[in-house]
């Protein structure tokens, strides 16, 4: 028993010992495998140094893996000698070996194919971004690489030529003028027609609060189930804009361009031989020859001068980020005395936390821009006069000649101070949080502040006005705050070949705006200028005025996207506005949209096709609104100061008069668009890419201020919703590589679309009119309540109405219509945009212009200026001698002319000093030439007349403030760490 017992023990302890040496063994295993083991975080960016999201980090041979988050940064645990493969679609992938020289943090670069790259770039679509490749509705996407180069005053410009559809106009070359923006038509009569700007998802921002030099992207949302998230604002359209985001390390940069400019064109008008000749001819006794030579387009003109400067710092590392930049622009005008001056400055940041999951986000724009505005009276005035008149008489004081329309222009630009400052400033602070991994909670709150001062005197020695008032001086502010509160809900869930979306938000807009402004004549010194108004002795009724307004605008909304296989892809959105400017029967209003697309290239059918790289179809439609044509409390009966006066025996004084100044109406409501679009997206060989939209809008409760009866109402006119306008087109874009070696590549991009407008209705059984009159002439000799333009059924806005002219009789008399009849219309047939780049080693060749053909504009320069009765008081263009005509100024057919133009906008040269993949610093130097030639029949001076607004689209009238031709150099650098 007891031997038994020894070798049960001694089994026990071999059991034991054979335990604890595989334990042993086990442990060591474990400790040998964990040493062998090392964790990796880094970052993944493209060769622009741009974060690539959601890339893939693959473990070789493993299942072991991970995905890159919004800024593109990894973490993953990986064995030492281990391969570990970077791909992102469109990328070539990149493998790398682990081991124990492997640096923390590692930062991957993936190089990609330009096509491939096009299916994963992200969009803005409002309140997210969608790859686009899973696009449904018509979005333009322009990289800050394609901008239009130059000094730009007006951010908008950066885009003239570049979106199909869109047109921009800038029918002056003063560069304190900002341009229009038109997209795919007018779609009202009396509101804004531009689009609305998003500036990194805060909606409704002035477009000059962004500087290009800060801008990464701008896409442009064109039908309405791409516009209709943004409800009774979308209707023109929305252009989203991105700003550069922070990159991985630390760098500077500095932009610098430097140009000189003077007039691109001047109307040909009689010199002062030409006129001596013509008196001579005529023999003219009783004309006046004073002596001189002057060329009154060019006292006014100058060589004007611009420059421009950017710095901006970026510092990017593990989990924040940081970036500034500050600018500098002064650009003078080649009119003297005009000019922009602006100051500007970007401030962003970001910061990561809770394991990356929670995110904040902050950004901060600024600038100042001051200029002085130009009396453009001064271009009829050079027109007017005789040549032989010098600026100055023999004791060093303006000219003065009698006559109407005869003030001296070089006086009128002189003898003036005006300084206008307008302050912008846009800050916002984003949050966004991760949860549940398909989930992200955003909120953005941001606050919009702009303000505009404006001083002007007229000193006492001044022709015009000064010298009857004594000296004028005048003082205004106008200031506007808007802000903003916004948060939504993002869900995103790849189940298999099934992509579900969704979002689902609310929005809170507050607008506040006020201002005050006073006058005062009389000045017994012109020595204060318009810094002490109080000093002028001439009381006027309204020398003094404020006001002040407030709007609120409530919002929810929501959109859902499905895909599957990325074949079949549907996206429906929804938005509900709630406004303090609509009427009170109509507080809410409801903007669904809806689209699908088909992605045929990735079809089984069409996955072996060695030529189709991209075949498309789209098709949406939705609703959109417009409430900018309703002000603030434009529903509501409203009583106002007017002329009249009583006596109050109370005070024993005489007090002003209340009484209504607008009747209520409970019915206004914005202005409404239901648009149809069908798109094909299209790409062939690796080489050509592009797309076709067709689209049909129909705008309803058009808004005009209708004349109504009295009584029953109190006041004769009323703002209504009434009327219907349709818009009708398509658009092509074209992209093309048509060479690309290793050397040298050549490509070429157009963008190209046609739109039709036509009043459909005007009236209906409230409100009534066959004919809204426009395109006024007041204001020019004998032409005082003429209109040359008519607003009716059947037509679209801008259309000459008047008598035809088939000519000259042979009495130099014109030969007219008995009846008025249509003459033309100012909406061009089409408009194109086109470019070409070139790059040969380390020197580019850009090239990029625009065009519009088809529109009809009312020369009316000419027509004042070709008449006889002028000579020899007047001055006339030179054509005039030649004409034939002997019939004084008479407004007809005769001077309307087809304004077809090509502007070869901009030509770029630039060269980039060599460097190797570990340089530390980048320099490129180019030659920049602007406005080089206009390509058209045009007998004007310019033939980009603008063609927006009621009160005169394509008219020209004296108005013509020259176009620059600017030639520049500029310089780039770039310091990395």
């Amino acid at each position: 028993m007891i031997i038994k017992n020894i070798n049960t023990w001694a089994k026990y302890v071999l059991t034991l010992r054979r335990f604890c040496v595989l334990s042993l063994v086990l442990l060591a295993s474990v400790q040998l495998h964990a040493q062998d083991k090392r964790t990796l975080s880094g970052l993944v960016i493209d060769a622009n140094q741009d974060p690539l999201i959601g890339a893939t980090i693959v473990e070789v041979g493993t299942q072991n893996g991970t995905t890159t988050d919004f800024d593109g940064q990894f973490t993953i645990e990986v064995s030492n000698g281990s391969e570990l493969t970077f791909s992102y679609i469109g990328f070539i992938s990149q493998t790398i070996v682990v081991d124990a020289n492997t640096s923390v943090p590692l930062t991957v670069i993936l190089d990609g194919d330009t096509y491939a790259l096009d299916a994963v770039e992200l969009v803005a679509v409002g309140y997210g971004s969608m790859r686009k490749s899973d696009l449904t509705g018509a979005i333009s996407s322009v990289t800050s690489e394609d901008f239009l180069q130059g000094n730009m005053s007006s951010t908008e410009q950066v885009l003239q030529g570049k979106v199909s559809g869109l047109v921009i106009s800038k029918d002056t070359g003063d560069p304190s003028v900002g341009a229009s923006m038109r997209l795919r038509g007018g779609t009202s009569l009396t509101a804004s027609n531009n689009p609305l700007v998003v500036v990194d998802g805060v909606a409704g921002v002035d477009i000059n609060t962004v500087q290009p030099s800060d801008i990464k992207s701008m896409d442009v949302l064109k039908d309405a189930s791409a516009t209709a998230i943004y409800g009774s604002r979308g209707a023109n359209g929305v252009i989203m804009i991105t700003t550069k985001s922070v990159k991985s390390g630390k760098s500077v940069t500095y932009t610098g361009l430097t140009g000189i400019s003077n007039a691109a064109n001047h109307l040909d008008i009689l010199s002062a031989n030409q006129w001596r000749q013509y008196v001579r001819d005529n023999a003219l006794q009783d004309a006046i020859d004073y002596g001189a030579n002057t060329n009154w387009q060019e006292e006014l003109e100058q060589t004007a001068l611009s420059q421009s400067h950017v710095v901006s710092f970026n510092s990017g590392g593990d989990g924040s980020g940081l970036r500034a930049s500050i600018s500098y622009l002064n650009k003078e005008g080649i009119i003297k005395a005009s000019g922009l001056e602006r100051i500007s400055a970007n401030l962003s940041g970001h910061q990561y936390a809770y394991n990356d999951r929670l995110k904040f986000d902050a950004g901060l724009f600024a600038n100042i821009d001051k200029w002085h505005p130009v009396d453009y009276s001064i271009f009829e005035r050079a027109f007017n006069l005789n040549p032989t008149i010098p600026v100055k008489d023999a004791n060093g004081d303006f000219t003065e000649v009698g006559g109407t329309l005869n003030e001296n222009p070089v006086e009128i630009l002189t003898n003036r101070i005006a300084d206008n400052t307008k302050n912008r400033l846009l800050g916002y602070f984003k949050t966004e949080f991760d949860f549940f991994n398909d989930f992200k909670a955003t909120v953005n709150m941001s606050l919009e502040h702009n303000s505009t001062k404006q001083s002007f005197y007229r000193p006492s020695y001044a022709v015009i006005q000064g010298r009857p008032e004594r000296g004028y001086g005048q003082k205004t502010l106008g200031e506007y705050t808007t802000m903003q509160l916004e948060t939504f809900l993002n869900y995103n869930k790849t189940i298999g070949n099934h992509f579900i979306g969704a979002m689902a938000g609310y929005s809170y807009l507050d607008n506040t705006y006020d201002g005050f402004g006073a006058q005062r004549s009389g000045f017994d010194t012109d020595l204060f200028g318009y810094n002490n108004l109080g000093a002028g002795q001439n009381y006027r009724l309204g020398d003094v005025y404020s006001y002040k307004g407030n709007s609120k605008l409530i919002s929810f909304f929501g959109r859902v996207n499905y895909s599957y296989d990325s074949r079949y892809m549907i996206t429906a959105t929804v938005r509900r506005d709630g406004s303090s400017r609509f009427g009170a029967n109509h507080k809410w209003g409801v903007f669904p949209s809806a689209s699908i697309a088909w992605n045929i290239t990735n079809e089984d059918f069409a996955n072996d096709s060695s030529w189709l790289t991209n075949l498309k179809l789209r098709a949406g439609y939705g609703v959109t609104g417009n409430q900018d044509g309703i002000g603030e409390y434009k529903s509501l009966a409203i009583l106002g100061v007017g002329n009249d006066s009583y006596y109050d025996p109370a005070t024993d004084s005489w007090k002003l008069a209340y009484s209504p100044t607008q009747n209520p109406n409970p019915d206004l409501k914005w202005e409404s668009t239901a648009q149809a679009n069908i798109g094909i997206d299209f790409g062939f060989f690796n080489r050509v890419s592009g797309s076709l939209e067709f689209y049909s809008k129909l705008t309803s409760d058009l808004l005009y201020t209708y004349q109504v009866p009295q009584p029953p109402y109190l006041v004769g006119t009323m703002l209504a919703n009434v009327g219907e306008l349709s818009n009708k087109g398509f658009e092509l874009t074209l992209n093309a590589d048509i060479i690309r070696t290793e050397d040298f590549t050549w490509s070429a991009n157009t963008a190209l679309s046609s739109n039709k407008q036509v009043i459909e209705k005007l009236s209906n059984q409230v409100y009534e009119t066959d004919v809204i009159y426009s395109g006024s002439l007041h204001g020019l000799s004998g032409m005082s309540g003429q209109f040359s333009q008519i607003i009716k059924e059947g037509y679209p806005v801008g259309t000459f109405w008047g008598k035809a002219s088939s000519g000259l009789d042979e009495n130099g008399q014109f030969i007219l219509a008995e009846e008025d009849s249509v003459l033309g219309d100012v909406q061009p047939d089409f408009t194109i945009g086109f470019g070409m780049n070139f790059i040969y080693k380390d020197f580019d060749l850009a090239l990029s212009g625009y065009g519009n053909f088809g529109q009809k504009v009312l020369n009316a320069t000419n027509m004042m200026l070709n008449d006889p009765n002028r000579l020899p008081t007047y001055n006339v263009t030179d054509n005039f001698l030649n004409s034939g005509i002997t019939s004084p100024a008479t407004y007809s057919g005769y001077w309307i002319e087809d304004a077809s133009f090509f502007r070869l906008q901009t030509v770029t040269l630039g060269y980039n000093l060599p460097t190797n993949a570990n340089s530390s610093c980048a320099l490129r130097v180019y030659f920049l030439g602007e406005n080089l030639a206009v390509f058209t029949d045009y007998s004007g001076v310019d033939p980009e007349v603008g063609l927006t607004g009621l009160d005169n689209p394509g008219i020209d009238r004296f108005n013509s403030y020259p176009r620059p031709r600017t030639f520049s150099v500029g310089l780039n650098i770039t310091l990395k760490d």
